[in-house]
């Protein structure tokens, strides 16, 4: 089993670990309604992806 030699300091570890942060989500605009909703997701107030109905409408 391998064992560190010596103790990883808190610049290597935060170095390391730049990357891990999390991003902002992104959004676009729907060609139909002109709503925001997340890329490759189903429109939940029409039930649309990909230009077909997948879902039921939601009722307000």
């Amino acid at each position: 089993m391998a064992v560190p030699k010596r103790k990883v300091s808190p610049s290597r570890a935060g170095m390391r670990r730049s990357h891990h942060a999390l991003g902002a989500n992104s959004y676009i605009e729907d060609k139909e309604t002109g709503e925001l909703r997340r890329p490759h997701h189903v429109d939940l107030k029409t039930g649309m992806y990909k230009g077909r109905q997948v879902l039921t409408q939601k009722e307000d």
